[in-house]
């Protein structure tokens, strides 16, 4: 893991700190965690098990809480199912299990990012600011993905022109394509598992059917990328889901 630099906005909201808790039983690691968060203006709160994790989730609500899931008393995607019982404060999962059953069970048990160690602290600090953006005021509905200008409110999209002169050129999605979406755009830079988004597009009983996901993103990146090959806004997590990058 490397401790990346504090660099031009990589500082908590100089109006109030944001209150970041972690819960890691490795003491090394929980040390570089803590030093690289204070350094950028967060405040810490720390635990190396589950359930004084829970205990002080409930008496000091965080903002974001980073978890690994091997934790002494309790799995992590236990701490997770009980958080969300009460708790929308965005869960960056941090384990060094890297098989796709393990990222899937963390992320439909309600995690919102996954990291698998060892990753660098440029990396983490990114997906943590990320996952915070959500809480922050809405941007009344207005999105951009390289030339493509979309308004959730108004149901338009519309290619603007590479160059000074040219015509905006409406875009037209499909109704799935819209939902699809507008998902994604909701939550920017979250990572949305593959089920949760199956789920809210088609409802329960879809849980096979990730191909319907690559065909409609597939659309969306072809219609709205400037590179539909080389995507830098729709981005696919291969065994995970997908996330709006801004």
């Amino acid at each position: 893991m490397q401790a990346g630099g504090r660099t031009a906005g990589s500082s908590a909201s100089p109006q109030r700190a944001r209150h970041v808790l972690i819960i890691e039983d490795e003491p090394a690691l929980l040390r570089a965690l803590r030093i690289n968060l204070e350094a950028r203006g967060y405040r810490v709160s720390t635990a190396a098990s589950g359930l004084a994790a829970l205990a002080q989730a409930k008496q000091r609500p965080p903002d974001a809480i980073l978890l690994d899931l091997g934790l002494p008393d309790m799995d992590g995607t236990e701490v997770i199912g009980t958080l969300r019982g009460w708790s929308k404060a965005p869960v960056i999962v941090l384990s060094g299990r890297a098989s796709s059953g393990d990222k899937i069970g963390a992320l439909d048990a309600g995690a919102d990012d996954y990291v698998t160690k060892p990753f660098s602290m440029a990396e983490l600090m990114a997906r943590l600011r990320a996952a915070l953006r959500r809480d922050e005021p809405a941007t009344g509905g207005a999105f951009r993905i390289g030339h493509a200008k979309i308004d959730l409110a108004a149901h338009t999209a519309v290619r603007e022109p590479d160059q000074d002169g040219g015509k905006a050129v409406p875009v037209r999605l499909t109704p799935t394509e819209w939902r699809l979406l507008e998902l994604l755009l909701r939550s920017p830079g979250q990572l949305i598992g593959s089920a949760r988004l199956l789920a809210s597009l088609w409802g329960p009983g879809h849980d096979d059917s990730t191909h319907y996901l690559r065909f409609h993103m597939a659309g969306l990146r072809r219609k709205l990328e400037d590179d539909p090959h080389r995507p830098r806004h729709l981005l696919t997590e291969p065994g995970m889901g997908y996330r709006y990058q801004p």
